[in-house]
């Protein structure tokens, strides 16, 4: 007879003080604070600088030659704008966090989860890539929704890598190394497309800026992960899953400012 597994997702497996919970708090809302006047000074200091969504029309039947399509231009990203919203995404948050969803909080804490941060995550880190995909020359309209939801797909393992586990049972990575494999594949494609235009006779790749935008920010999106990886491993301090919520705080505020600042450095002063 077939027997079936009974996942508690509401069991408290995590020992959540009120003091260390007390200092979390405030610590969400200071990272919130220096969010908001990050985005703040990316509204203040920036320009009207656009990055174009594109669209192309082969203008036939398959086979028609590509040099017979058409390619348009469908709206403008406005870089200032774009790179101040996922800083305020964060801050907003962060705030909720630390004001009238606490109690939540607490209790996802105690839990061994949060789902605030893949809630967030989903929508800024998604932000993020779309304007690395941008300032790298990827401005096809459908590519941009394909690695859009492709790394919302990455979020939710991770989210469900947290629902699914707890530190007193054995770990199930198949969300995890799932969340690996559609990480890939974002990175994959700005890889693919920066190599093609580089390798072709007379091809010119992006500014060399756009380099250090990409292996900073690949970096630090891997660091998420290993992160996870060293939580449900219980390495040294990340045994405590308080340590980990506090490195992926950590972690959302640093990404998120090397990125903005290197976009803010170059291409909208």
């Amino acid at each position: 007879m077939a027997t079936t597994t009974t996942v508690d997702f509401d069991r408290e497996t995590v020992d959540v003080k009120s003091g260390r919970l007390g200092r979390l708090r405030i610590f969400n809302a200071v990272m919130g604070v220096f969010h908001l006047i990050s985005g703040a000074l990316m509204v203040a200091l920036g320009n009207d600088f656009e990055l174009e969504v594109s669209s192309f029309a082969l203008n036939g039947p398959p086979g028609t030659p590509l040099s017979d399509g058409t390619l348009s231009g469908v709206f403008g990203v406005p870089l200032a704008a774009a790179t101040a919203a996922f800083l305020f995404l964060s801050a907003f948050f962060h705030f909720l966090i630390a004001t009238v969803g606490f109690g939540f909080y607490r209790r996802e804490l105690s839990r061994g989860r949060n789902r605030f941060r893949w809630v967030e995550y989903s929508l800024s880190s998604t932000l993020m890539l779309i304007l690395i995909a941008l300032v790298t020359g990827i401005t096809d309209l459908a590519a941009l929704v394909a690695l859009a939801f492709t790394n919302v797909s990455m979020i939710l393992f991770g989210w469900i890598m947290e629902m699914v586990n707890s530190s007193d049972r054995r770990t199930w990575w198949t969300p995890f190394w799932f969340g690996c494999v559609a990480g890939i594949g974002p990175w994959a494609a700005i890889a693919a497309y920066l190599f093609v235009n580089v390798s072709r006779e007379g091809g010119q790749g992006p500014p060399g800026f756009v380099y250090g935008i990409i292996f900073s920010i690949f970096f630090f999106f891997n660091t998420f992960a290993i992160n996870q990886w060293l939580q449900y491993k219980g390495v040294g301090r990340w045994s405590d899953y308080l340590y980990g919520e506090k490195v992926y705080i950590t972690l959302s505020l640093v990404a998120k400012s090397v990125l903005a600042w290197q976009i803010f450095a170059n291409t909208l002063i």
